[in-house]
C-alpha cells in the first residue's frame, strides 16, 4: 500500500483531520501514523486505536504489515 493510498483511507475516514505519515522502511509496508481528531474526544488511547483499525479494515496484516499509531486530540 502505498502512503498516498494510506493517507487517503484515512482521510475519508477522519474527515477534518491532521493526519501525518511516515514510511519507516521505504517498502509501502510499514508506516507510522499520527493522526489528530476532535472523533478521539473522550476516548482512551485503545479506543482511538481501534477506531483507527477499523478505518482500515482488512487492509491491516493484507496490503499493510505494520504500523506505529500516534493519536490526539486537537488542542483547544
Amino acid at each position: 500500500m502505498t502512503r498516498d493510498e494510506l493517507f487517503e483511507i484515512l482521510n475519508n475516514g477522519f474527515s477534518e483531520s491532521v493526519i501525518e505519515i511516515q514510511d519507516l522502511a521505504g517498502d509501502n509496508d510499514h508506516y507510522a501514523v499520527k493522526i489528530i481528531s476532535n472523533e478521539f474526544k473522550g476516548l482512551n488511547k485503545i479506543k482511538q486505536h481501534k477506531l483507527v483499525y477499523d478505518v482500515l479494515g482488512k487492509k491491516m496484516g493484507y496490503t499493510l504489515h505494520a504500523l506505529s499509531i500516534k493519536t490526539e486530540v486537537p488542542k483547544e
